[in-house]
């Protein structure tokens, strides 16, 4: 199946060299180093409102940590708008719904990806009661039973300003990156999304400022980094 979002949103994998695939190494550098007590397995990404590039960022993040020699799984938990499958070129058939209604499917809903070291679980068809899977004991055993098999999961999410779907998701997560498009999103707008996950004591790891105007920058137009401040 042909790719229906052009190549560049896998960048890290199909431009390794250009210097925004160089920006989401950093990003992978800054996760692995912004902690030394305690072990970053399950990662979560969202983004504040729709069209922040959350999903573009999870992708290009796990291929990041794939390309680094880890075992990587990229979870797509976004089951009311689902973008990864897209990103990939795979079919959404079958995906974390199918292996969260029958939990003896999980082996079979794991797809691989062009990239070595690189699996993904696609969202899947979209269920009436999304919140409520990704709040279940399945959930909690399905992210049991991947950490045993995978060095990190990435786990991508609807924007948590939305839905409450991405603080139920950070709640089983061992750490948070909020995407933020500096172009619109104004700071109230960024502390409020810092609140929500605030409020269940989610970890955050810190801020990725997406679509950054960099058009008096010699180098790159796009900016990938962690910031401790929302």
């Amino acid at each position: 199946m042909s790719r229906s979002i052009p190549n560049w949103s896998l960048i890290t994998e199909n431009n390794p060299k250009s210097p925004i695939s160089e920006g989401y190494r950093m990003l992978r550098t800054n996760i692995e180093f912004s902690t030394i007590d305690q072990k970053l397995q399950v990662l979560m990404v969202t983004s504040s409102k729709p069209s922040e590039g959350k999903s573009t960022t999870c992708a290009n993040l796990a291929v990041a940590f794939a390309q680094a020699d880890k075992k990587v799984l990229l979870i797509d938990a976004d089951l009311r708008k689902p973008s990864q499958h897209h990103i990939f070129g795979k079919s959404n058939r079958k995906g974390l719904t199918t292996a969260l209604f029958n939990p003896q499917e999980l082996t079979s809903v794991i797809q691989s990806t062009g990239t070595d070291n690189l699996s993904v679980i696609h969202a899947g068809p979209t269920p009436p009661n999304p919140s409520e899977l990704l709040s279940s004991k399945t959930m909690s055993s399905l992210l049991a039973s991947t950490r045993e098999l995978y060095d990190v999961i990435i786990i991508d999410t609807p924007p948590i300003m939305s839905v409450t779907d991405a603080q139920i998701v950070a709640t089983q997560s061992d750490g948070v990156v909020l995407v933020i498009d500096s172009g619109k999103v104004k700071k109230e707008i960024a502390q409020k999304a810092k609140a929500l996950l605030d409020h269940v004591n989610a970890r955050l790891l810190g801020v990725v400022l997406n679509k950054i105007d960099r058009k008096h920058s010699d180098t790159y137009s796009y900016y990938y980094g962690v910031s401790n401040e929302a």
